[in-house]
């Protein structure tokens, strides 16, 4: 119960200035507690436009369709935790209509398909905790289920455990580029997943503690890039911390799904501290013995702390220096400069 503990606080702090209602002015909508973040997607026309979140927890899903295209959804606070969406589906959760399951992608509490989508200064979460559901086996539960080319979070706080962010494209073919600028990402399994090209720019990871005896008890990424595409996920500039004990946790494994078996999934984490919780002998490991992580595009490159020494070389493919001027930002994400200068 631990998130949901922390969400409550956060609203009781918020609610005090609270006032009711959004109102729209140049383009500009704002959502207060007791608005409806998804009724503000909504009444957005067109393209472009601002929607400010005021301080407060919007316990809602929200999802915006591709025709909202440049839209920018932000915090009124710079402080991310001020406000907060979330909510609580999983995989397994049955949908009211009885219709089935949400399944993994239709559990996120928020969902973009919009090109040239800003969110910054805020919290999406997703609050299911296994423990409350022992009866539920699909316990991935997404914070952010995020396709559509030009994605840019800044500043943003994504918590779940199981899935936390969905980092995919808007189809098998499509190469969708995303920029994640100083986020915080925490979760336990696969957390940080999907096939879209991502960069993570000065982001902080953070693997959390998990009540079972085997290990690993979870991984960082899960990448299942699409074999024509040239880059997946770059982790740059950041560090992985963990509430776990020391070497419980991996740095990434291969996803190739079932619906797209030649994936060839693409993870470089370079200059990155990481901490002890990763367990630096053997970092990788597989999700399918049918796709072994040694034939994946699985790099790292000048990174530091205890979680990055390289006892066993083969277990930790480096990049060389003339490999690692193309894994940039620039490479990653061409024309399309949201961090400014390269």
């Amino acid at each position: 119960m631990r998130r949901r503990t922390l969400l409550a606080g956060i609203t009781s702090a918020a609610l005090i200035t609270a006032t009711p209602a959004h109102a729209r002015s140049h383009r500009i909508l704002h959502v207060r507690p007791g608005d409806s973040l998804q009724a503000a997607v909504d009444a957005v026309d067109g393209t472009g436009g601002t929607i400010v979140v005021h301080p407060g927890t919007y316990r809602e899903v929200v999802n915006v369709p591709p025709e909202k295209g440049e839209l920018t959804i932000r915090g009124a606070s710079r402080d991310p935790r001020a406000a907060v969406l979330v909510f609580d589906n999983a995989n397994g959760t049955a949908r009211p209509d009885g219709s089935g399951t949400y399944g993994t992608a239709g559990s996120a509490t928020f969902t973009s398909a919009a090109p040239g989508l800003t969110v910054r200064d805020l919290t999406l979460a997703n609050d299911w905790l296994r423990a409350d559901h022992p009866e539920i086996t699909g316990t991935q539960a997404v914070a952010a289920y995020v396709t559509g080319d030009r994605t840019h979070f800044d500043n943003v706080r994504l918590l779940a455990h199981q899935d936390t962010l969905f980092a995919d494209t808007t189809a098998l073919d499509a190469f969708d580029r995303q920029y994640f600028h100083r986020c915080y990402i925490e979760g336990d399994v696969d957390f940080v997943f999907g096939r879209g090209r991502a960069v993570f720019d000065a982001c902080h990871f953070h693997t959390l503690q998990r009540d079972v005896t085997f290990t690993p008890k979870g991984m960082v990424f899960a990448p299942a890039t699409a074999r024509a595409n040239p880059y997946g996920f770059l982790a740059l500039r950041g560090r992985i911390t963990s509430g776990a004990e020391d070497a419980a946790y991996k740095i990434a494994r291969p996803w190739v799904p079932s619906y797209e078996t030649t994936a060839w999934p693409s993870l470089v984490v370079r200059d990155t501290w990481i901490g002890p919780g990763i367990d630096a002998v053997t970092p990788y490991t597989n999700m399918r013995d049918a796709y072994p992580w040694q034939t994946m595009r699985f790099r790292e490159h000048a990174n530091s702390g205890p979680g990055a020494v390289i006892p066993v070389p083969e277990n930790r493919p480096q990049l060389t220096a003339e490999e690692a001027a193309t894994h940039t930002r620039r490479t990653y994400l061409g024309d399309w400069r949201p961090y400014g200068r390269p």
